[in-house]
């Protein structure tokens, strides 16, 4: 299932294999607060964010650099 999130101002896929929008929700609220609160390693992934791929209770940020990319814990 593909659904779309808008991060900072960008407009990104979010790739789930649940048709719940429970861990969507979670993913939204914790972006949130690593925006504002967040550590450079994930302002900086966030920068350069491409795509968001949620496996299990993790959420996957894949951006244009490999090693930028993050595994974000959803609970």
């Amino acid at each position: 299932m593909k659904l779309f999130i808008t991060v900072q101002n960008k407009t990104v896929p979010v790739y789930t294999d649940e048709k719940t929008n429970k861990k969507f929700n979670l993913l939204k609220s914790a972006l949130e607060s690593k925006v504002t609160k967040g550590r450079k390693a994930i302002k900086k992934c966030l920068d350069s964010l491409i795509s968001i791929e949620i496996v299990g209770c993790e959420a996957i940020l894949h951006s244009l650099n490999e090693r930028d990319t993050l595994a974000l814990s959803l609970y």
